[in-house]
């Protein structure tokens, strides 16, 4: 019989439970064809397992659960890794842009709590970051703030990272 395949489904199903997926943002669009308007869904959606890893996707179809399903495979196409301190933050301050918006990220001591609004607050909860202090500047598109909490999310870089870069030892990196 196929219980090698039962097997199977359940394992994918226990790694799929570790993901966490929230929708930021579902908006009706339509696209002007010959016989008139083709109503269809965009869902921006935030895939992230609250342990470093974090992605935003963007679906789109003529029904909301097929747009969202599509968000949550593009949204694991594109994660990335976050970089984080014992306190739950992030190494160092930090800016990112998306689109016309613009973040601004600064680490917090413990603590602190999230401290951000609306699509920036959501990727930094998916991402695992509990301490930190983030603006939004430029655009309240929430897209584009995604995005930009994307962006700078991927460019931190760790203590070791910079001293192994700089080919120096890492407590030479800290003020004296």
């Amino acid at each position: 019989m196929a219980t090698g395949g039962r097997k199977k489904t359940n394992r994918t199903k226990k790694e799929e439970t570790t993901w966490q997926e929230r929708v930021i943002q579902i908006r009706r669009v339509s696209k002007v064809v010959k016989g008139g308007k083709k109503l269809s869904f965009r869902a921006i959606v935030v895939v992230g397992n609250e342990r470093g890893q974090v992605g935003v996707g963007v679906g789109k179809a003529s029904d909301v659960i097929g747009a969202v399903k599509k968000g949550v495979a593009d949204g694991k196409k594109h994660l990335i890794d976050v970089p984080m301190t014992k306190a739950n933050s992030i190494p160092h301050p930090i800016n990112g842009t998306g689109g016309g918006a613009k973040v601004l990220m600064r680490p917090a001591s413990p603590g602190t709590g999230v401290i951000a609004g609306g699509a920036v607050r959501t990727v930094l909860e998916l991402a695992g970051v509990r301490n930190i202090l983030a603006k939004q500047l430029g655009s309240n598109n929430p897209l584009n703030n995604a995005r930009a909490a994307v962006n700078a999310l991927s460019t931190l870089r760790t203590f070791a990272e910079v001293a192994e870069d700089r080919g120096v030892p890492i407590e030479s990196l800290y003020a004296q």
